[in-house]
């Protein structure tokens, strides 16, 4: 991963780094390595965020094809 440095301005590029690793999910995988997870905790979770995909998919599919409400947006910062 590469940030690039302009003008001497660190404080913009640890901000667009940090993005980044949020955006790769690096964050996340630090959280889960920062201690030993048992095989059967780890099925659990596992089968708990699929869960959790095919949910949103879902969701996703019955919002395109209208049969429910699309969340309201809210107003731009």
């Amino acid at each position: 991963m590469q940030v690039v440095v302009r003008d001497n301005n660190v404080d913009q590029a640890l901000r667009v780094l940090k993005k980044k690793m949020q955006r790769e999910g690096l964050f996340r995988e630090m959280k889960e390595r920062r201690a030993y997870e048992k095989p059967s905790e780890r099925r659990v979770r596992e089968k708990a965020q699929a869960i959790s995909r095919q949910r949103k998919a879902a969701r996703k599919q019955l919002q395109r094809e209208g049969l429910i409400a699309k969340p309201k947006r809210t107003a731009a910062r």
